[in-house]
This record gives structure tokens, C-alpha cells and sequence, in this order.
């Protein structure tokens, strides 16, 4: 017999019998007439029969049944009759959510994100999938404790609606493996690469295709390396169709494949024909990158409704070949798309290490200085630091032809993949398995509330200037809670791992096929554990900037205490997690939520829990992770000395950012600013934001600032003004698909100069 009570929202309670009570006395009441107190005598006689129901719906059903017995038809059927109201009434506000995707109205549930389109046929059905599934994840795989959580509004499960197909969440793909072998995609084989044309087709098909097995992004984590080869294939290939044409014999076209290149311009050669193919190849490269951002733009996955969420890194291969990608990569970005627009995708990270670009006199520095007016215009390359502390690796040797193995890599939205306690560190081959996040904020209301710092009042809860507590209380309750909490997540990630771990080699066909790492050793019928063993597990946290707040009175970009205090916090979740992975012998780590649709569910319910608290409730969302608040006023240095010692205790993501005060095409040297300032503070992963505007009637672009995102229309024409954001590292276009969190976040946004 249960002392708990499971509502109807999955989460249980203390069994009440006042709530009976009140409920049969409303019963009576709605007929003009007072319960008998031998009734109620009654009901707390049958205490141990609503125990032994268990749920609400059947303890009604008990009540019912004493209202039969004892003669009370009158009352009895006005109960039922309210009952079967209330159902009613429950199941239409069911149903207005999925009335929500037929009618294609704008709310959070076809906005959670921002590069999906809830308004196809194919959105659609992904909507009402999504919706219901979720339900049926929380009903069927999900622990009590950890659904009461959910329900309770301290724990957030990502990517529920995916629960059941036991999908994985990203992947760095080691493409080399494809293009050296080739893949099946489904209904047909693609042969080996033999030319960059073929290449850049296999890069592309090969992210749709995993995108369909997983429910995050896909990675490219050494994109110049991989396509080098190639390159030199191409190469070698116009000096046979040269030789074809010229009738050379086997020597001379020897002769001419030994000519050694050590940079693919026409200047690196002085014999004419060799001049020839260099143009040729260059031009082909440079086609075929065109060619591969167009189709990350405009290739469906996801039942035709998604274009691939991809990410590339390159920026460390010297060779002339990698050399020429990134190049051509680059001017291909700063071209754009169609008319000339930016790329959504990919997102492209720019690998940076002393030694191979990022000063002057390193191989590829004029490459990362070419990124510069690439990213001032296009967003993009963000800018990975290979240099800090957590990002280095004793195996890395600049004469090792498979350096980027000993490289970190990370997906365009922050995620990043390292440690592994099942073999050496590495990027590639590896992919996060799932990830929730912990409301900071509510446990330090809670911690508030506790220690007598918050009271409740007729108007909500306010600062009880009489309390009693220290912040030492206060920060103490705090602890406990996070301890709490991790440790339930801990378990519910281990929970979803055996779950995952369950499924069988068919069910992921490419990616079990060599894309994660060991994956080519299974057999078919075998589950995966043995290759999703060297996945990560996310711990992921929202809102430090207002549980500091709710702590100390103050944000740590403004005060030196709650700094300490919030560097405390994250790593005290980094240790948590080691302590996690030892315990239950995963790869746990810390993580900075991304957050797109949640910055504003968490807080929409806090809010009506505990009404308007300044800076901490008062906005539609939480701050990002470890993120300073948007609103706040800073410069990008002091901002950079804040947010920079936290990325070494989150090592499955993190990201810095800078949003620019400025026209940045006409100071692309401020680019490298601000990285350095990101490289002198330990920072892990860094992007820019900045203004970018487009008409959608004439074409003409512009980054002025003075352009803003609401209300403008072209200079030129008149015509609608389309204005880019970055949101969770992605870009958008629209921003009416925004969460309507994101959309409060972004209007809050303020430049740091």
C-alpha cells in the first residue's frame, strides 16, 4: 500500500484525505446541501482502500462507489457528471495544442525551433509526432522521482520526443572512412571518391543521411584534412585530360604529377601547362565548395522538412591541398548563396593554434586573417582555441600527417566532445548520447524561500528585509539541492543510456558502419552498447546569472563574490560529473545548455509559482548557462576575464560570444580582437554577433547597425527588411519562429563596447 498519490500529471504527492474532504464537500454544496459528518466518518474508514488506489482518477472512482452505497444518487451523479466535465475540458486543452499545428498559429510548440518549419506537410507531422510521443516517453521510460521533477519544474529531459527510437543526439563523422570506401545511403551505393567534385557530394549526403539516425547535429571535425586528397586526385586528373589532348606518353605524364606544388596558384608554377591544370583545379575546388555549402543549405533530412544541422571544422592543415580548401571554403562563405545571401549552414569552426595560424610568420596565418572579413560579413567561422588548457594534447605532432585525431572538434552549436574513459581522447568517431538540464534559478528561489530571505505576501514574494539568514544560508541549501538534483539526473542519464544501449546495429545502418568509433566491429543483431560507450552524457545547467542573483543580490559580471561563488557552482557540477563517470562508468560531463526553446519554459512556470522577482523573473527567459546577462552593460574584455574561466569546467560545450557595436566589413581586423582577448582568458570556443540585414524584394544587403531588426524597411526599395540572428549558435532568418523566450532574449541584447 502506497502513501503516494500519482496526479494525472505523472508526478506523485503525500496522500491527503482533506483533499477528499473538500472534494465531496464541493459535491454536496453544488446540490444545496452540507456533507453528513457520518459520511465523511465513512470516507476516513475506507483511508486504506483510496491508499491502495493509488492514482486520482481511481480514488474518484471509490468515492463514487460510497456515494452508491450510502443513497446519495443525487449527489453521486452531479460528481460523475463533473467529473466527465472535467475530462472533457482536459482533453480539448489536449487537443488545442495539436489544433495549434493544424491551424498554423505561432506559439512555443511550433516555434521550438527555429530552422523547422511547422507550417509543411512533413512539419507538420513531425509536430503532432513530437507532441504526442512526448507523453508516452513520460508515461512508459521515464522514473516517478524523475517525472515529478519534470513536472515540478527542476529538471528538463531534451529531446523526449525522441525517447523511444533510442537515437543518439550528434556525431563527428570520420568522413575519411566514407571516402575512402564509400557508403550506402539507403537505396544505392556511392563509390569511393576519386575527385573533389565526388568528395564534397559524399560530405554532404553523408550528414543528411546520419541526420535521419540521430536527433542533433552532424560534424565534419577536420573538414581540410579530409578533402586535401582529393585535391591532388583532381589535380593528377587534368594533367591526364591534358595529356590526353597533348598525347603525352607515361614518362611525361609522370614528369608532370612529380612536379612538386607547394601553393595551388597559377604563380607556383612556371611550366604552361602545369599553369593550365592549376587554373583548372583551382577553379574545380572551388566549384565543388560552392557546390557543398548550396546543398548544406538546401538537402532535406527528417522526412523532407529539415536542412542538415552541420558543422565543419578545418584551419590546421598546412598542406598546399588543405590549403586550397580553406580558401576556396572561404571565399565561397563570403560570396554567399543564390543572390548572394548567407549561409545558414554550415557552421564553420576555425581551428586556431600557435604555431600553425594564428600569428603572423605561422603557415596558415594569412587564412585566419582571410576568415576575418568572412566572419564580419557572414557570422561565420566561429573560432576554436586549440591552445587552451583543456583543449591541448600531449599527442599532438605538427609531422603527423593524422594530427586533427589529437585535435578537438565541436559541433557549430557548442557541443564538444573529448575525454574518454574507454580509450584516447579524441573528437572523431564520437558524439554526445543525450544531455538535461538542472533550473539553477529555482533551487536558489527555493534556497531564498527557505532561510526566511523571500517571504510570500498578498502581491507574491519579496525580499524580507528582516531576515534572518546570512548568504551562507542561503548558498548551503543551495548546495544540497544541486547535489540532489545532479544526483537524480546522474541516474535518469544512466537510465536513458541502458535504454539506448539496447538497440540494435540495423537501426543506426550508416552510423553503426564505421561513423562511430568501433562501430565497424558489430555484427548485425548486436546491440550497440559497445559503441555508445564512448558517447557523453550531458549535465547541463540554465540560469547562473539569476540564481547568483537570488543568492548574493548580484550577477557575477558585476560582482567579484558571486563570480567566485558561480565559478564554485560549475565546477562543483565538473566534479560532480567525474564522480558520476567513476560511479557509473560512463563519460559524464558538464555541460552549458545550448537552451533555444527552454531559456523561456523554465521560466514562464517559475514565474507563476513565485511571481515577479526583479532580474530573475521578471524577464520570458533565463540566461544562457554561464553567460553573463544579455541586458548587462560590459565591455567585450571584461566579459571575456568572466565567462572565460568557466569553459574549463564545461567540457561537453561551451561558447563565448561578443555582440559588435558596429558595421564589422569595415573593420574586420576587430575580428582578431576579440579572439585574442578570447585566446588571454582561457576561452575554449568564441563567435561574433553582429547586425545583418537583407531585403527580401531587391536582394541588397547591408550590416549598419541603424538597420534595425523591427520596423525597417530597404534603403533602396522600400521593400520588406529581413534581419539574421544568431540563436543557441545557429542562424535564423525569421524571427517570428523564434521560441518566445529567444524572442525576449534578443530584443534585451545589448552591444559590449
Amino acid at each position: 500500500m502506497s502513501s503516494k498519490i500519482r496526479k494525472r500529471s505523472g508526478h506523485q504527492v503525500p496522500f491527503d484525505i482533506e483533499k477528499i474532504f473538500k472534494a465531496v464537500d464541493a459535491a454536496f454544496e453544488s446540490c444545496n446541501k452540507k456533507c453528513p459528518a457520518t459520511f465523511k466518518s465513512i470516507l476516513s474508514q475506507n483511508t486504506n482502500k483510496f491508499k491502495t488506489a493509488a492514482t486520482v482518477e481511481r480514488i474518484q472512482d471509490v468515492i463514487e462507489d460510497l456515494l452508491l452505497s450510502c443513497g446519495h444518487i443525487d449527489i453521486y451523479k452531479h460528481f460523475s457528471n463533473y467529473r466527465a466535465m472535467r475530462a472533457e475540458q482536459r482533453e480539448k486543452m489536449k487537443n488545442a495544442d495539436l489544433m495549434s499545428i493544424v491551424n498554423v498559429e505561432i506559439n512555443d510548440i511550433t516555434t521550438d525551433n527555429a530552422n523547422m518549419s511547422a507550417q509543411s506537410p512533413a512539419g507538420m507531422m513531425m509536430k503532432f509526432a513530437g507532441e504526442l510521443t512526448k507523453p508516452f516517453s513520460k508515461q512508459f521510460f521515464l522514473a516517478s522521482d524523475v517525472l515529478d521533477a519534470i513536472n515540478r519544474n527542476y529538471i528538463y529531459v531534451h529531446d523526449l520526443d525522441y525517447y523511444p527510437t533510442k537515437s543518439l543526439t550528434c556525431v563527428q563523422t570520420p568522413l575519411d572512412k566514407m571516402l575512402q570506401n564509400g557508403l550506402f545511403a539507403g537505396h544505392g551505393e556511392i563509390r569511393p571518391a576519386k575527385r573533389i567534385e565526388t568528395a564534397v557530394i559524399v560530405a554532404a549526403i553523408s550528414m543528411e543521411t546520419t541526420q535521419n539516425e540521430q536527433h542533433g547535429g552532424q560534424a565534419i571535425p577536420a573538414f581540410d584534412f579530409y578533402m586535401a586528397p582529393y585535391v591532388r586526385k583532381t589535380y593528377d586528373e587534368e594533367i591526364e585530360k591534358l595529356a590526353e589532348v597533348l598525347g603525352w606518353n607515361e614518362a611525361k605524364i609522370v614528369e608532370h604529377k612529380d612536379y612538386p606544388v607547394t601553393e595551388y596558384t597559377e604563380d607556383a608554377v612556371d611550366n604552361q601547362y602545369l599553369k593550365i591544370v592549376m587554373k583548372r583545379t583551382i577553379n574545380r575546388v572551388h566549384q565543388s565548395m560552392e557546390s557543398f555549402i548550396h546543398n548544406c543549405n538546401n538537402i532535406h533530412s527528417r522526412g523532407g522538412n529539415q536542412v542538415v544541422f552541420s558543422s565543419i571544422n578545418y584551419g590546421t592543415d598546412t598542406s598546399a591541398e588543405g590549403r586550397l580548401v580553406i580558401k576556396e571554403l572561404l571565399t565561397c562563405t563570403m560570396q554567399g548563396v543564390g543572390n548572394g545571401a548567407t549561409a545558414i549552414f554550415p557552421i564553420h569552426v576555425f581551428k586556431c593554434k600557435a604555431g600553425v595560424n594564428k600569428n603572423p610568420g605561422d603557415p596558415n596565418y594569412d587564412l585566419y586573417k582571410m576568415s576575418w572579413p568572412v566572419t564580419a560579413r557572414r557570422f561565420f567561422p566561429n573560432y576554436l582555441n586549440l591552445d587552451a588548457t583543456f583543449n591541448q594534447s600531449p599527442e599532438w605532432d605538427a609531422n603527423d600527417p593524422k594530427r586533427y585525431m589529437h585535435e578537438v572538434a565541436t559541433m557549430g552549436c557548442r557541443t564538444r566532445i573529448w575525454a574518454d574513459r574507454f580509450g584516447e581522447s579524441t573528437s572523431v568517431g564520437r558524439g554526445n548520447l543525450s544531455f538535461t538540464s538542472i533550473n539553477l534559478p529555482k533551487l536558489a528561489i527555493e534556497a531564498a524561500i527557505e532561510t526566511g530571505f523571500y517571504i510570500k505576501t498578498e502581491d507574491g514574494y519579496i525580499i524580507n528585509e528582516h531576515a534572518p539568514s546570512q548568504v551562507s544560508d542561503r548558498i548551503h541549501v543551495f548546495r544540497k539541492k544541486l547535489k540532489k538534483y545532479a544526483d537524480l539526473v546522474a541516474k535518469q542519464l544512466d537510465d536513458r543510456y541502458k535504454f539506448q544501449a539496447t538497440a540494435l546495429k540495423e537501426q543506426f545502418p550508416l552510423l553503426m558502419s564505421g561513423i562511430w568509433k568501433d562501430s565497424e566491429n558489430l555484427k548485425r543483431g548486436q546491440t550497440v552498447e559497445d559503441v555508445i560507450k564512448h558517447g557523453t552524457l550531458g549535465i547541463s545547467f540554465i540560469g547562473l546569472a539569476e540564481a547568483l542573483i537570488m543568492l548574493t543580490g548580484k550577477h557575477h559580471g558585476e560582482d567579484a563574490y558571486s563570480q567566485s561563488l558561480g565559478l564554485e557552482i560549475v565546477e562543483t557540477l565538473d566534479k560532480l560529473c567525474k564522480m558520476y563517470s567513476d560511479e557509473y562508468n560512463h563519460n559524464y560531463s558538464c555541460f552549458a545548455t545550448p537552451a533555444e526553446g527552454l531559456s523561456g519554459r523554465f521560466t514562464v512556470v517559475d514565474r507563476k509559482e513565485y511571481g515577479i522577482i526583479e532580474h530573475v523573473t521578471d524577464k520570458d527567459y533565463y540566461t544562457n548557462s554561464s553567460h553573463v546577462p544579455v541586458w548587462y552593460h560590459c565591455s567585450p574584455q571584461h566579459k571575456a576575464e568572466i565567462e572565460g574561466p568557466y569553459h574549463q569546467y564545461e567540457s561537453a560545450g561551451h561558447i563565448f560570444y561578443v555582440e559588435a557595436d558596429a558595421d564589422l566589413t569595415k573593420n574586420p581586423e576587430y575580428v582578431d580582437h576579440i579572439n585574442r582577448l578570447a585566446w588571454d582568458n582561457n576561452v575554449g570556443y568564441s563567435s561574433i554577433n553582429h547586425t545583418q540585414g537583407r531585403c527580401k524584394d531587391c536582394n541588397f544587403e547591408s550590416n549598419d547597425p541603424n538597420l534595425h531588426r523591427f520596423g525597417s524597411v530597404c534603403p533602396h526599395c522600400g521593400g520588406e527588411w529581413s534581419t539574421l540572428d544568431r540563436v543557441t549558435g545557429y542562424l535564423s532568418s525569421t524571427y517570428d519562429k523564434q521560441a518566445f523566450g529567444k524572442k525576449a532574449e534578443i530584443l534585451d541584447r545589448i552591444v559590449h563596447k
